[in-house]
């Protein structure tokens, strides 16, 4: 299709005429969507057709993860709860809630012609951590964060959309913001990659700007080779669609343009930039280069798997699930 290796921002709720233009003469990947570039389902419904037809092939995503993180919001939208409260019912109840939740959220994103989901989180929950995580994990226990956001991206799936895994290796043990500053996590996180291998035929996955020296003591994750190939690829076996977190966060350093030309070179298939500037925008696609051949292979065999479903159940099961 010879898109750009990119997933970009916009700058507000109506598509620039440069907008377009850029879009129409890079095609994206991806368009990321967030509360400043939505009102109402009107509005956005708009936004979406301005943007696929100026970028035929796209992707819209969203972080739309329940809880505080989510973009499409009351009154227009249903709120969901957080993973950290699907984490503390019992396990069957857990279970089921986490794969209610990914469904609903999924069916309020095909509806509107969302089709890329960036939840589950799979980072764990550990005493001390940053609230940048906080109760956007489900659990401390690795097994079950890989039971849950396995029902999640279940539910997700099952409705059409495409989940992505977050944020790989680990960002449970970062006590730093990573929007803010770098994290620096130290010591063994093997147990942090659990719920990834445990997930790793998933087709979508996000990185961590997280420092960790024993893997790799120069480069967050996210622009890593070594942790690229060697723990995410190798160790944790995901062979997927890889894409950066935020490029535009503070965590990492550098101008726009050469954050995602090194997150390309050190193994990210699509290197995501989200504040919507113009300027930073443009000169991320023009750095990214187009989509490899290797990274082409692993978008068309991410798909998302629909089950069937049952949707006037599943809106009934939302009411009760959210009273």
């Amino acid at each position: 299709m010879n898109q750009t290796a990119a997933i970009i921002g916009l700058a507000g709720p109506e598509l620039l005429a440069a907008e377009a233009a850029m879009l129409r003469d890079h095609q994206p990947v991806g368009v990321i969507l967030f509360s400043r570039n939505i009102t109402d389902p009107a509005q956005l419904a708009d936004l979406i057709a301005a943007v696929k037809q100026a970028a035929p092939g796209v992707r819209l995503v969203i972080d739309q993860e329940g809880g505080r993180v989510a973009r499409l919001r009351s009154p227009h939208w249903p709120l969901h709860p957080s993973a950290a409260t699907i984490g503390a019912l019992p396990p069957q109840a857990a279970a089921r809630a986490a794969f209610i939740t990914g469904a609903l959220i999924g069916l309020d994103c095909a509806a509107l012609g969302i089709d890329v989901v960036c939840a589950p989180v799979l980072d764990l929950a550990i005493p001390g951590q940053t609230k940048a995580i906080g109760d956007r994990a489900y659990a401390a226990d690795p097994q079950r964060v890989a039971s849950l956001g396995r029902a999640m991206a279940e539910g997700l799936m099952a409705a059409g959309v495409q989940p992505v895994m977050k944020h790989l290796p680990g960002h449970g043990r970062a006590r730093q913001d990573s929007h803010v500053e770098l994290p620096v996590v130290k010591g063994d996180i093997t147990q942090d990659l659990v719920p990834f291998a445990r997930n790793a035929d998933l087709g979508w996955a996000m990185t961590a700007h997280v420092l960790y020296p024993a893997l790799d003591p120069d480069c967050p994750a996210t622009l890593s080779r070594p942790i690229i190939q060697g723990v995410i690829r190798d160790r944790i076996g995901f062979d997927g669609v890889l894409i950066s977190d935020d490029l535009a966060m503070h965590a990492l350093s550098g101008r726009p343009e050469a954050r995602a030309a090194a997150a390309i070179t050190a193994g990210c298939d699509l290197a995501m930039h989200c504040d919507g500037a113009f300027a930073a925008s443009l000169a991320v696609l023009r750095a990214s280069g187009r989509v490899s051949a290797t990274s082409q292979a692993r978008l068309d065999a991410a798909p998302p798997e629909p089950e069937r479903l049952n949707r006037p159940a599943l809106t009934a099961e939302r009411e009760a699930l959210l009273a």
